[in-house]
């Protein structure tokens, strides 16, 4: 288990430029073109760019959808890069779940996804999680290994895609 490395991104600080706080009703539209631009552009190893994977996936995604889990109290984080928005991460309402992480194509590869993926798995540690876990794309699971996740389990069906089932010691 990689606890030090888990323990090091939890206290890191953000890249420089980059900013998260909690996403408002006011950010609804910025979300949602958060999602749909990364799924759509970053995600093709996933979806191979054919309408029949790609529209179940970003259909619930639009503004009002995003506006919906935000009234319900969702957990729902919106990353800045130099102000703009750069990543959309959640928690899912099941205990120790991140719920979605997404980066914007024009913030990959800049350290946006690694911080708010470490403020997520420090809001689930101030919780009280000790373990967290997650469903990744296949674009993303080397990314999660990267950051200290192992694959948890055998491919599941999600969203007519397969996620991966990892997890990660909190603490």
């Amino acid at each position: 288990m990689n606890n030090k490395r888990g323990i090091s991104q939890l206290l890191s600080p953000s890249p420089e430029g980059v900013t998260i706080r909690t996403a408002t009703v006011f950010d609804a539209f910025a979300v949602s073109e958060v999602l749909i631009a990364s799924i759509t552009h970053l995600c093709g190893d996933d979806h191979g760019q054919d309408p029949a994977k790609l529209l179940p996936w970003v259909e619930n995604k639009s503004p009002a959808d995003v506006r919906a889990w935000i009234e319900s109290g969702a957990v729902l984080l919106l990353a800045l890069l130099e102000g703009q928005p750069a990543a959309v991460g959640a928690l899912s309402a099941e205990a120790g779940v991140i719920g979605l992480l997404y980066v914007a194509p024009q913030a990959a590869g800049r350290g946006v996804g690694k911080a708010l993926l470490a403020e997520l798995e420090r809001l689930l540690a101030a919780q009280g999680a000790q373990n967290a876990r997650l469903s990744a794309t296949l674009t993303a699971r080397d990314f999660y290994r990267s950051q200290g996740w192992q694959v948890s389990g055998q491919p599941e069906a999600c969203f007519g895609m397969m996620g991966i089932p990892m997890s990660k010691a909190l603490l």
